[in-house]
């Protein structure tokens, strides 16, 4: 896979799924305390989201890196658009702008 279809593969993902997680691991099991701490979050929030975990392509790994501009996993997009990392996302949650943000996009979260 070339750095084209990574980045067409990336995008396809972060168009037809709301909510999307590029993680390390699995949303079952998280290989890293980032992708656990982001997976937390959305979890408390009671989102429904798609994990992808980048450690079983090194291709995909690097490229979502050069999609976002952003040099750290995980990153949260949320219809399309790039959320952040573990601290942003940390951050927006402790704050309820995370939810605000969820809801402003038409995601149902948790009461």
């Amino acid at each position: 896979m070339n750095d084209v279809s990574s980045h067409d593969r990336i995008q396809g993902e972060v168009d037809d799924f709301p909510v999307v997680l590029f993680m390390k691991g699995s949303p079952m099991f998280p290989q890293c305390g980032f992708s656990a701490a982001v997976i937390e979050a959305l979890t408390t929030l009671e989102v429904k989201f798609k994990g992808i975990d980048v450690l079983t392509d090194p291709e995909l790994r690097e490229g979502i890196k050069s999609f976002s501009n952003w040099p750290t996993i995980p990153q949260l997009y949320v219809k399309g658009e790039f959320v952040g990392g573990c601290d942003i996302v940390r951050e927006m949650f402790e704050s309820g702008e995370l939810k605000e943000l969820l809801d402003s996009k038409g995601i149902q979260t948790a009461a």
